[in-house]
């Protein structure tokens, strides 16, 4: 990854939190909350998951 790949993913991310602040949506509150929490588990689950095939799907057994 280039640093200015880099530099436009930081822009990004900062662009999106002053939208999310822009439209009153608190990124602490959805975290904090049950269904943010458990939305963030699903998709931990769903990316562990995916990352396990990966692995076994790029380096087989033997």
């Amino acid at each position: 990854m280039s640093i200015f790949s880099f530099l436009k993913l930081v822009f990004l991310v900062l662009v999106l939190v002053l939208a999310l602040s822009f439209f009153g949506i608190s990124i602490q509150a959805i975290v904090n909350s049950p269904a943010g929490q458990a939305n963030f588990a699903y998709l931990f689950n769903l990316l562990h998951q995916a990352w396990l095939w990966a692995t076994a799907w790029i380096r087989p057994a033997g």
